[in-house]
């Protein structure tokens, strides 16, 4: 995310801002911007959500449709996220098929999802090897000013949340809400050359050496890590990216419990 070019002026003072523990809006290394939360914002979808973290926007919707189980596991149901990069969101994306940054999107949401086992795949089995609840969740991106990840991830958790599974819809009784295991949270953090912050900034974003993103279930413990850029970090920053995920996850998860 955020491959064009940032000037070296502003390089060069975004690191310096991170080297004295501040940042160019004045947030700790470790403070996400502001979190808004809206449910059920699409009428026409299962379950929705809407999220926004500082200027970044994202609209999540999930379908469900009756369909054949994988051949591999004929007792479970099947989920499929998708994400869209639109040119409205931000003159970085260009219109047309799903592109590389869309589909790193989709992949870093639905490890976190799939990994946390937070859909109850196997309560989703209609008919074994013959029919399941197949779950379409759907981002599409509103505003990008950094962090998408973190601002996919928990519109994705939020509108599955509330979805019902629509059983009325096919003669099979009264519609029920999408069975959940748990609430495992995605968070991001960023380096900029020493220096780790979670929730970066667009501009953060686009100079950031090396990032992880991580879900952290409700005991503290891992359930996904997704690696990007082309920085590494050293096992101490390891841990210190654990413990910022820990405490913030917690946070965003006390924030999602009461939207």
């Amino acid at each position: 995310m955020g491959e064009d070019i940032v000037s070296e002026i502003m390089r060069e003072y975004l690191q310096q801002l991170a080297a004295k523990g501040t940042r160019i809006d004045g947030r700790k290394h470790d403070e996400y911007r502001q979190i808004e939360i809206k449910k059920n914002v699409i009428s026409s979808a299962e379950g929705s959500a809407q999220v926004s973290i500082g200027n970044t926007s994202v609209l999540v919707g999930v379908k469900i449709e009756l369909g054949e189980p994988f051949p591999d596991t004929p007792n479970v149901g099947v989920l499929t996220t998708n994400a869209e990069l639109i040119p409205l969101a931000s003159p970085t994306f260009e219109a047309g098929p799903p592109n590389e940054e869309g589909i790193e999107l989709a992949r870093v949401v639905d490890r976190g999802l799939r990994e946390g086992r937070v859909i109850d795949l196997e309560k989703l089995c209609v008919a074994p090897g013959e029919k399941v609840w197949i779950v379409f969740v759907d981002i599409h991106v509103l505003d990008y000013d950094g962090n998408l990840f973190d601002a996919a991830y928990l519109a994705s958790l939020a509108a599955l949340t509330c979805t019902k599974v629509p059983a009325s819809a096919h003669g099979m009784g009264e519609d029920f809400p999408l069975p959940l295991n748990g609430l495992p949270i995605e968070c991001t953090v960023v380096k900029i050359k020493d220096t780790l912050m979670i929730d970066p900034a667009l501009d953060e974003e686009k100079i950031a050496d090396a990032r992880l993103t991580m879900a952290i279930d409700e005991n503290g413990n891992i359930r996904a890590v997704q690696k990007g850029l082309s920085g590494s970090f050293s096992v101490e920053e390891v841990k210190k990216v654990i413990s910022m995920c820990q405490v913030s996850s917690s946070k965003l998860r006390e924030i999602l419990k009461s939207s």
